[in-house]
């Protein structure tokens, strides 16, 4: 436990060690003895915050998609043309991969541990909703003549780009995306323009 995070309470202490441990090491790895003693709490405290490791393991996904959500939103704040804001999550997506400790996506890495149909699956499962319906919606203020195919290439390009990016220790996948993407848009709008 940091100086930074012994004075926080202890549901967020967990949280805080949970998003270390299960993001740098995986949650099957981490056993909740490590969580419980890297946020200095009883077990006690572990299960009447969460109730399981399960649990806890879901608040940490959802914690990583509020800060995905929070720092896209931001970002896009600032942004007003509407081919700049759909290209412009590639810029959120360079930010991530250039932070220290950046260990591919938790969500890509939570599902190849997860249990099917477990509580973990349906976490990562909203995290991909909510991604493919912000592209669809970046695409169709973008007057993309099908949004609903430009955003899934987009995803499939996103999570191209953070899979390079961790495996291949390419930090620039994600300007190289954001290249890709905007070719992407610009076939996209030329066959609008051609079926008028």
């Amino acid at each position: 436990m940091t100086s930074a995070t012994a004075t926080l309470p202890a549901r967020e202490r967990l949280l805080a060690a949970a998003d270390k441990l299960f993001y740098e090491e995986g949650i099957n790895t981490v056993g909740i003895d490590r969580v419980i003693e890297e946020a200095d709490v009883a077990k006690a405290t572990l299960y009447s915050s969460f109730g399981s490791k399960e649990a806890l393991v879901v608040a940490y996904l959802e914690r990583r998609l509020d800060r995905r959500q929070e720092r896209t939103r931001n970002l896009l704040a600032r942004i007003d043309q509407p081919r700049e804001r759909l290209v412009a999550v590639f810029d959120v997506l360079d930010e991530y991969i250039h932070e220290p400790g950046f260990n591919g996506c938790a969500f890509i890495n939570a599902t190849a541990e997860a249990q099917a149909g477990s509580a973990i699956e349906l976490a990562v499962r909203a995290a991909r909703v909510w991604m493919l319906a912000l592209w669809t919606d970046l695409a169709r203020d973008a007057r993309a003549p099908q949004p609903e195919e430009l955003a899934r290439q987009l995803a499939l390009l996103y999570d191209g780009a953070i899979v390079s990016a961790h495996m291949d220790d390419d930090l620039d996948a994600a300007q190289a995306a954001k290249d890709t993407a905007r070719v992407l848009l610009e076939v996209a709008t030329r066959r609008r323009r051609s079926n008028r």
